[in-house]
């Protein structure tokens, strides 16, 4: 046997070896993802895995909609709520590409409105779109003492003249740009400042500027179109120990920037493809400049360094996106809880490799029984994945 022909079949023996270890990892994440989503009592839910833009492993889990007997699959609608958000400032990196706008520039500038805010640290005119996207502008966490228990009651704000009227009323939490503290009204500020200079609704933007081009042809925001009603997972709360239905396809009114958004997991991972380059290369001249994206993944702020299961991890946060450096390896993601829905999902560009999940169950623990907890579960299965699945699936 010639030299070529021993360096073939050594280099077939290791793929082999290397596939076969990765598929006996992911046989065991699916027991340990099936196991997890049962003791937390999670009605349905979908992960999908992925390496160099292709789908290396998928698991669907339970009822998407237990009414109907309806169980998950690859067509499942999930509601993505604050990963919306990643969308909204990648639109605001597009803008700034195009010169419309600098990350520098005071948001007052675009919303004069802002300035009925309190801001006892100094002018609102301080306060740029940087430290927005950065979360570090000292606007409040929640977005605003809304809803209720009736049906007749608004999930949201529905209108910009609403959270204009409660400007007078908000204060800015601490001085701008020294920390970090996410706010949901801070991006939906964002939004505004998308159809102020675009003359779009959000929804149409950004519609018109990333899904069609990644061809993301089933996502959309707020109510479901007709047609995809079928596929349209419902939500729940596990509260008390008692599982309860939540409102069906939600509206999010002026706060759709924030978290309006809706997808089954494909068209997903085709922003996941974007995300990571393992995409058609020509989406970065459609969609945004690979240099920019990466810019948007730089440290801004840092988020308070916590112990994760005796790693040592930190975590910081870009424009817009969470960076993560755990398990000796560097991520970027994002979550997303609303309405009985929570998601996430975390990259790692060095490798092209990702992963993105959603449950359609929000077990809240209370002090009679602990052991129901979807955040708990999330977490769990996040470090499942960095710790015993991401090595070997980012191995060369």
């Amino acid at each position: 046997m010639d030299i070529m022909k021993k360096l073939f079949v050594i280099i077939t023996l290791v793929l082999s070896l290397m596939n076969s270890s990765m598929g006996q990892k992911l046989d065991e994440f699916y027991g340990f993802y099936d196991s997890k989503l049962r003791q937390h009592g999670i009605v349905g839910s979908s992960v999908m895995i992925l390496k160099n833009g292709e789908v290396a492993g998928k698991r669907f889990h339970g009822m998407a909609n237990a009414e109907k007997n309806q169980p998950v699959d690859e067509n499942t609608i999930f509601h993505w709520a604050s990963i919306t958000k990643t969308f909204t400032v990648i639109a605001i990196m597009q803008l700034r590409d195009r010169g419309l706008l600098s990350l520098d520039d005071p948001i007052v500038k675009y919303l004069p409105e802002l300035q009925q805010v309190n801001n006892p640290y100094g002018k609102m005119s301080e306060i740029t779109i940087r430290q927005i996207m950065s979360h570090s502008a000292g606007f409040q966490a929640s977005t605003f003492p809304w809803g209720g228990d009736k049906d007749w009651h608004p999930h949201e704000p529905q209108e910009w003249s609403q959270l204009v009227a409660m400007m007078p009323y908000m204060q800015i939490q601490f001085k701008p740009g020294s920390k970090f503290s996410y706010s949901n009204p801070a991006i939906i500020y964002l939004g505004r400042v998308i159809e102020i200079l675009t003359k779009d609704d959000y929804e149409v933007y950004i519609d018109k500027n990333i899904f069609r081009p990644l061809q993301m042809h089933r996502s959309y925001f707020d109510a479901t179109p007709y047609h995809l009603l079928k596929d349209r997972a419902a939500s729940y709360y596990i509260e008390n120990g008692k599982l309860t239905t939540a409102r069906f396809d939600v509206d999010t009114g002026i706060t759709v920037s924030n978290g309006g958004l809706n997808a089954p997991l494909p068209d997903m991972v085709k922003y996941l493809n974007f995300l990571t380059g393992s995409g058609d290369e020509k989406f970065f001249g459609q969609i945004l400049k690979r240099s920019s994206l990466e810019e948007m993944w730089k440290a801004q702020v840092p988020v308070l360094p916590q112990e994760n299961n005796g790693e040592n991890r930190r975590d910081s946060m870009g424009l817009g996106f969470f960076l993560e450096s755990n398990y000796g390896q560097e991520f970027v993601g994002h979550s997303g809880s609303q309405n009985g829905f929570l998601s996430h999902f975390y990259i790692r560009p060095d490798a092209k490799t990702a992963y993105i999940v959603a449950y359609n169950t929000h077990a809240i623990p209370f002090e009679g029984d602990k052991t129901k907890d979807t955040r708990l579960l999330d977490r769990e299965l996040k470090d499942f994945l960095f710790g015993r699945v991401f090595p070997s699936l980012s191995a060369k």
